[in-house]
């Protein structure tokens, strides 16, 4: 079918952007502490820079219905990524990274809308199904970023034990992650050339003028308190990096090859048994994870590797659950896919703000107070969900 080979060559496209981003991701946390972050820097650098990409989603989806046209969004958003994630590796203070990641963020603001929207104009039936297959191409690549980022640490000599509390002043670990961020960068520009192969149906919405349904409105709230508490992976890393570095980049690696393997298993879940249970099971297993992470540090050191592959499996399964789904139940809710995008995906970024600096505050003054938070937060939006009336 045409349609899924778009969605494959959209897919290819996430691929190459999610290995370089995933190449990131993992040694950004350990890499803002080495420039002398703390917890409150982690937190605000993920949660402000997410948000204030959430702007350019508002507009990017609203402007592509108008004008009836996906791609040109899609080129300026990865190419603007591409171009600022060069100037990761440079940076001297921990704000630097704030500045530059807000606007590598502001690309993928640009960017995630229209696509999204691109999705649901090529698939009218199944769209839970081809939701789930990008979101696993585009994990996929972050599997293989994952993998990727752990060869070169060994290769590069890492050392295997590093705990958090020697990072700090250690010059050669600090050029060992600044190499690997030059490489990740190099790797975005892959994600362009693709872009021009899938093919794009223009029309002009005609339902601009269109009210969000009051439906649409209380799935966007609810999933925004559930984001609220959905606070950045930096954090679950930093748990496990308190003892072990290394361990935790392998773990992050483990928590893609889940959501990898599941997304689309349970996006054509969502299609035979609805959104709403699937994406209440996403928030209901959140709720565990978090749990899980309260208690680790205290169970014995034999059940400490099981326990944590366990959790870090599970955390990819929320995403699983989530991602793919929550876009698709969009798209369902709303005739003006760019513009609903838009609203749901600003409005979920925008809780990035406060979730980060209040999981990073917390973290600061009990890194236990940082998971019974997201735990509470995610329950409350599992029992909202449950009134939903789809």
């Amino acid at each position: 079918m045409k349609e899924f080979r778009d969605i494959l060559l959209l897919g290819i496209i996430s691929f190459f952007a999610d290995v370089s981003s995933e190449m990131i991701m993992p040694i950004l946390p350990f890499f803002i502490y080495s420039l002398g972050g703390t917890g409150l820097a982690v937190g605000l650098i993920m949660g402000f820079s997410d948000a204030i990409a959430n702007f350019a989603k508002i507009f990017s989806g609203k402007i592509s219905d108008r004008i009836g046209k996906r791609k040109i969004f899609m080129v300026a958003g990865y190419g603007s990524s591409a171009v600022s994630k060069l100037f990761f590796p440079f940076s001297t203070h921990w704000w630097h990274i704030l500045f530059l990641r807000g606007i590598e963020r502001i690309g993928k603001g640009i960017r995630g809308p229209p696509r999204d929207a691109l999705i649901g104009d090529l698939v009218k039936e199944k769209r839970g199904e081809a939701y789930g297959i990008h979101r696993a191409l585009d994990t996929a690549g972050a599997v293989v970023g994952s993998i990727l980022v752990l060869s070169l640490l060994w290769f590069f000599g890492f050392p295997a034990n590093l705990p958090l509390k020697e990072l700090v002043g250690n010059e050669e670990v600090k050029e060992m992650l600044k190499i690997i961020l030059i490489i990740a960068s190099l790797i975005a520009f892959l994600a362009i050339p693709p872009i021009f192969l899938v093919r794009e149906i223009i029309s002009k919405e005609k339902e601009e003028k269109e009210k969000i349904s009051w439906k649409l409105k209380k799935f966007i709230l609810i999933a925004t308190i559930f984001y609220f508490g959905n606070f950045s992976y930096a954090f679950f890393l930093l748990r496990i990096g308190m003892e072990n570095i290394f361990y935790a980049i392998f773990l992050y690696a483990l928590f893609n090859i889940s959501y990898a393997m599941l997304a689309r298993y349970f996006g054509k879940l969502s299609d035979k048994i609805g959104r709403k249970f699937v994406i209440s099971l996403g928030y209901i297993t959140f709720t565990f994870v978090c749990v899980g992470f309260i208690f680790i540090p205290y169970f014995p050191s034999q059940y400490f590797i099981p326990l944590s592959i366990a959790l870090f499996l599970l955390y990819g399964a929320v995403y699983a659950f989530i991602e793919g789904n929550q876009r698709a139940f969009v798209s369902d809710l709303s005739k003006s896919r760019g513009t609903a995008q838009g609203i749901f995906q600003a409005s979920i970024g925008f809780a990035s703000i406060p979730a980060g600096i209040i999981a990073g505050k917390l973290w600061d003054l009990l890194p236990e107070l940082t998971f019974i938070y997201g735990a509470v937060l995610s329950l409350i939006s599992a029992i909202l969900l449950a009134t939903f009336d789809d």
